[in-house]
C-alpha cells in the first residue's frame, strides 16, 4: 500500500491526537510518562509541519492554524527541555500541551464537517452554525481541561 502526502498527514495527525489525549489525562493526575509526551510532541510538530508541504494556493485557515501550532509546540519545548519545567514552566507546559491538542482537535472537526457527508450537509461551506456550535463545545471542553491541567501542574 502506497501512502501519499494527504494520507500520510492525517495518519500522523491521529497518532497525534491519541497520544495528546493520553499526555492531557495523565497531566490530569500529576505527570505524563516520556514515552506519550515524546510520542505527541514528535507527531503534533510533524503534522503541523507537513501541512505546509501541500500545494499553495494563497493563505488558508489551516496554514495559520499550522503557524500557530508550531509556536505553541515551540514554546513547549522550551518550557520542557530548555527550562527543564522548573517553576512557572511547568504550568506553560501543560497549558501548551492542552492547547496543541485542542488545535490538532480544532482541525480534526473542521475536516470532519469537510469531509464525513452528514455533517458536510450540515455546513456546505463550513460558516453555518452546526460547525460554530461544535466548536465551541470543542472549545469550552478544552477549556475546562486547560484549567484543571494547569492546576494540577
Amino acid at each position: 500500500m502506497v501512502f501519499d502526502l494527504n494520507t500520510l498527514h492525517t495518519a500522523i495527525s491521529l497518532v497525534a491526537i491519541a497520544a495528546g489525549a493520553i499526555v492531557v489525562l495523565e497531566l490530569e493526575r500529576g505527570a505524563a510518562r516520556t514515552f506519550w509526551v515524546t510520542l505527541f510532541l514528535v507527531t503534533a510538530i510533524a503534522t503541523s509541519a507537513s501541512g505546509f508541504l501541500f500545494p499553495f494556493n494563497g493563505v488558508l485557515a489551516s496554514q495559520v492554524v499550522g503557524v500557530i501550532a508550531l509556536l505553541v509546540l515551540a514554546v513547549l519545548l522550551l518550557a520542557r527541555y530548555a527550562f527543564g519545567l522548573a517553576g512557572r514552566w511547568r504550568g506553560v507546559d501543560a497549558a501548551g500541551m492542552v492547547a496543541s491538542l485542542y488545535l490538532l482537535v480544532f482541525v480534526l472537526v473542521a475536516q470532519a464537517f469537510a469531509k464525513v457527508p452528514v455533517l458536510r450537509n450540515a455546513a456546505p461551506t463550513q460558516s453555518e452554525p452546526p460547525l460554530a456550535i461544535a466548536q465551541l463545545v470543542v472549545l469550552l471542553i478544552f477549556v475546562v481541561i486547560g484549567v484543571r491541567a494547569v492546576r494540577r501542574a
